[in-house]
């Protein structure tokens, strides 16, 4: 994380934790206002240290970038390697994606009878964010637009993501549970301080 970097990154955290402490305000008010900020955020591309940005041969990456200590929300770099993608899986939470760097392509998907259909898909471009809701449907595909090079995404999501009970659903109709967990063993220094 470049110096420059740290305090806008800080500062959007600022903003999510006095966000948490308004009680009774709707999911819809949450996205709404969080949306605004998480694009001036990625808008920037100087501010994720490198270790929260290499890719894994693998499977994409999963790291905690900060979770508010009452599990209120939480924010994660995704890094995708070239071509990876995730199954069609839900979030349990509402949730904020930002592009950072590369692109990437999120399709949609509604269960009918238990199957899940595509409904339609969005390409992300650097700067550009979109909204997850379970009460507006959350259930997606997200694979790097590119085959070529690296795309990071950035997500913010109103609970501890790496520990939410989720769903994964085949095209056939079966549904599996996971719990994401992390690709990192340890988080950023925000400080800048050793």
């Amino acid at each position: 994380m470049t110096q420059g970097g740290r305090p806008r990154f800080a500062a959007f955290l600022a903003f999510l934790t006095e966000q948490a402490e308004e009680r009774g305000k709707s999911e819809a008010a949450i996205l709404a206002e969080t949306a605004p900020h998480l694009a001036a955020l990625v808008a920037e591309d100087d501010w994720l240290d490198e270790a929260f940005a290499r890719p894994d041969a693998g499977r994409y990456q999963q790291h905690l970038l900060f979770c508010d200590p009452l599990r209120r929300f939480s924010v994660v770099s995704f890094v995708w390697g070239p071509g990876q993608a995730t199954p069609i899986h839900d979030h349990m939470t509402w949730g904020l994606v930002g592009m950072l760097r590369g692109a990437e392509i999120s399709e949609g998907f509604a269960l009918r009878s238990g199957v899940p259909v595509k409904t339609g898909e969005v390409r992300l471009e650097p700067g550009d964010v979109i909204a997850l809701s379970p009460a507006e449907g959350d259930i997606h595909r997200v694979r790097n637009a590119h085959a070529d090079r690296v795309s990071i995404s950035i997500h913010v999501y109103g609970d501890d993501i790496g520990r939410v009970d989720r769903h994964i659903f085949s095209p056939d109709g079966d549904v599996k549970g996971f719990v994401s967990g992390y690709s990192n063993a340890l988080l950023p220094n925000l400080w800048g301080r050793a």
